[in-house]
This record gives structure tokens, C-alpha cells and sequence, in this order.
């Protein structure tokens, strides 16, 4: 697409061109900016390299904004390259050289920050069975389903780009770069990444208070008369990432071995069928399936649930929950995930950095987990199954009254290994 529609309010249209992509899409998001009423943005800041950024890829959450509770808002913007290496076997030093080159030109490009542009790179268990020596020191198993009842399709490319910022213009520049579309982003030279790898897909997506609901009209999957709350950064009315009920980005960084500094990456797209959320739902029984039956009992959530603070309150509400289904015939997502997003010692397991997307005109999420060991991915999402509480109770059911499942199917599923900076351009499976 490249065609947009400049009568589309700022927000959407810049929404629509990250979504459309391209140097045309570029130049539209460009124009726009600098044509509005309002102030012309300032410069994108530039970067000092990547000996200046941290070594974690995945150290994003003290370069980007925080709401008045504390809690990290991701940058509103993002897209995501699958990419393919050609041929079989491992690739050559000059892969490994041109990506190195056009990552690092990223870092020079953009200053590591919401206001510049945080992003990754990550690799699939795919990508090191091109090796004959196994990955060592992380256990990276390929995708599998995680419920009897869901199909995904598993994304299993050789390695992920992720790019996120809040100026739109910045994420344009440096995908088209990469994608080589043009020869610079932000004033400096990027290698195209095209060079050494294959683009088989590319996804976009947005997050913030009041973007949902602008793309939210005339999409697939949301009610006609689209009852998105303006207040909501997501499409299910409700905001998310409560600080308290994250992990913090030291806690999911691999501690020892070839691959420490790194964290591994779980990346799942979701539709939303959310007609039945908001038509058939009221609103105590949404924050009852969203969070538990004791939020919307004690009246705990207010609005889209900024009143929450910096803790959703879900930790006071996990013993029982077959007695709790019973009561009340329903049963809250928050309150299933999080009895296995818990260690022994009541630490927070995943940091979870979810956004939406109207990729194909369709309702959908895409949910980035990360964490030390994909298992303890794996354990929470089968805690979403409830299947203990569906044993106890004949009102909650495989998706009927069983948190959110009756409104989301997931679509793809990709395991990573985001490796540190410094060995983040193709790396061997033994971090040399």
C-alpha cells in the first residue's frame, strides 16, 4: 500500500504508514509530520555506536517513557522481520559481516531510546540446526502446540528483527534501510540487511492510550459501533504491564554461559474476536474474565484500570481456583497465568512486551515474552488452559467463562535466543 489517506487524523495516518511500509510510505509519514498544524517534530536523536548501547538487546525499559505509577510504556510503534538465510548450512563470514555492518549502522543511526530506536535481533532453533555443534547453554526447543485446541502456525525463520520507537518516521527509515529501499536512515549509510538474508515476512503494530481505538473502526474482528475505550493503549479495554506483575529485564538475562547478557524471546500473534467481549459482555463480567471474579466483585478496577497503580492486585487472588469457578461460574485470565509465572521465591518469571495489530485489516496481538528458559513460557501458557478449573466446574468450559480464551486464537509462534549485543550478527552456536 501506498496510497494514503491524508484525511485520516495524525495518529491513524501515521499508524497506517508504518503499517503500509516503503520509501513512499516514508515520505507520506515525512510530509505529514512536518505539514500538520502543530509544532514540526524535533530531529530524530542519533546514536553513539554500539559500543555506547547497553550489551542487552532486550535493555529497553530505562530508554523509554513510564506513566505516573511507574509502569514502562513501550514505544507506539513497532514492526517485526522475519528473515530467512539462503541455501543449507551455516552461513559465510560475509553474511555474518553485512549483518554486523547494518545493526551496528542502526546504532550509529538512532540514539537508544523511545525518542531514537530500541531494537533486536533473534535467532531460531532453525537457525542453529544449520550448525553440526548444538547451541550451548541455552535450551531452545522448537515450537509446539500448547493446547489441544489451538493450530498455530509456527514461525521457525532463521532470525527476527524488532524495531520499535515513537516516531514513526523512525521506524520507516531504518525497516526500508534494512530491507534496502533506501541507502541511509536518520543521515547515515545501512547496509541493506537484504543482502545476506531474505525478508519472508514483515508485521507491524502499535501500542498506546487512544491508538487502539482509531485503527479500532471498520476492522475485522471489533464491533461496528466500536466501543474501544479512548483511554486504552490496547484493543480489550484494559491496560497492561503492571510494573509489579513484570519481571525486570535483569531477571530474565541468561546469567552464565556462551550466551549471558542474552535472554530468550517468544513471539505469538493473536486474532481477537472481540465482538462477543464487548456485546455479550458487561463490564464487571470483563474485568472478571480479564483479571479474576474478586476484582469485579470488590470493585478493584475502575475505568480501563489505571487506578491499578503499579500491581494488577492478581497475587491475592491465585489459591482455590476451582472453588473460585464454582462460585462465581467464570474464571479470570490474570489470576490462571499467574499460579506458574511465579518462582518458588514469588519472583515474576516473564516480562511480557505485548502490542496490537491491524496486519490484514484484522484485529490481532502480538505478544513478545521474554525469559530465561522457554519453559517457563510454555508452563504459563498451558496454566491459561485451565484445565483443572474446567475438570471442577461443567459452567466453565474449553473456552466458555475460562478467562479470555473465547476471544483470542493464536496464529503463529516463534521461539528465539536473543543473544548479547556483542554477539548478536550470526552467531555460532558455541558463542565464539
Amino acid at each position: 500500500m501506498t496510497d494514503l489517506d491524508d484525511s485520516l487524523p495524525r495518529r491513524e495516518f501515521l499508524k497506517a504508514a508504518v503499517a503500509a511500509g516503503g520509501t513512499a510510505a516514508l515520505s507520506a509519514c515525512v510530509g505529514r509530520l512536518a505539514g500538520d498544524d502543530t509544532a514540526t517534530p524535533p530531529p530524530i536523536p542519533t546514536g553513539d555506536g554500539p559500543d555506547a548501547h547497553p550489551d542487552r538487546q532486550h535493555a529497553w525499559n530505562d530508554y523509554t517513557r513510564t506513566d505516573d505509577a511507574g509502569n514502562t510504556l513501550l514505544p507506539r510503534h513497532q514492526v517485526l522481520l522475519y528473515c530467512d538465510l539462503p541455501d543449507d548450512g551455516p552461513p559465510t563470514e560475509a553474511a555474518r559481516e553485512t549483518v554486523a555492518a547494518a545493526l551496528d549502522a542502526l546504532d550509529e543511526a538512532y540514539a537508544w531510546s523511545h525518542e531514537g530506536l530500541l531494537h533486536s535481533v533473534a535467532y531460531s532453533p532453525a537457525y542453529f540446526d544449520r550448525y553440526e555443534t548444538p547451541l550451548a547453554g541455552v535450551e531452545l526447543p522448537r515450537p509446539e502446540p500448547l493446547a489441544d485446541f489451538e493450530t498455530p502456525e509456527f514461525d521457525e525463520q532463521d532470525l527476527l528483527v524488532h524495531l520499535a520507537s515513537d516516531r514513526p518516521d523512525a521506524v520507516l527509515a531504518a525497516d526500508a534501510a534494512l530491507r534496502g529501499e533506501r541507502e541511509t536512515a536518520n543521515g547515515v549509510a545501512v547496509p541493506s540487511l537484504t543482502d545476506a538474508v531474505t525478508v519472508a515476512d514483515r508485521r507491524t503494530g502499535f501500542v498506546g492510550a487512544g491508538l487502539p481505538r482509531e485503527r479500532g473502526a471498520g476492522l475485522e474482528g471489533v464491533p461496528a459501533d466500536n466501543p474501544i475505550p479512548e483511554a486504552s493503549p490496547l484493543f480489550m479495554g484494559f491496560v497492561a504491564g503492571f510494573r509489579r506483575n513484570q519481571a525486570s529485564e535483569s531477571f530474565v538475562t541468561l546469567a552464565a554461559g556462551p550466551f549471558a547478557g542474552g535472554t530468550t524471546k517468544v513471539v505469538s500473534n493473536w486474532r481477537q474476536r472481540l465482538a462477543d467481549w464487548y456485546e455479550e459482555q458487561s463490564y464487571d463480567e470483563r474485568v472478571t474474565e480479564l483479571f479474576s471474579p474478586q476484582h469485579a466483585e470488590q470493585g478493584l478496577v475502575e475505568g480501563v484500570g489505571e487506578t491499578l497503580g503499579d500491581d494488577s492486585g492478581i497475587d491475592a487472588f491465585l489459591e482455590n481456583l476451582p472453588e473460585v469457578a464454582r462460585e462465581h461460574g467464570r474464571i479470570g485470565h490474570a489470576q490462571k497465568a499467574a499460579r506458574a509465572n511465579r518462582d518458588a521465591d514469588g519472583n515474576v518469571l516473564l516480562l511480557r512486551r505485548h502490542f496490537e495489530s491491524t496486519d490484514d485489516d484484522v484485529a490481532s496481538l502480538h505478544f513478545p515474552s521474554l525469559q530465561r528458559d522457554v519453559r517457563e513460557f510454555e508452563a504459563v501458557r498451558r496454566a491459561m488452559n485451565g484445565v483443572d478449573v474446567t475438570d471442577a466446574t461443567p459452567a466453565v468450559r474449553q473456552r466458555v467463562n475460562n478467562g479470555i480464551l473465547e476471544y483470542v486464537f493464536v496464529r503463529h509462534r516463534g521461539y528465539f535466543l536473543v543473544p548479547p549485543r556483542a554477539k548478536r550478527a550470526l552467531p555460532r552456536p558455541d558463542g565464539e
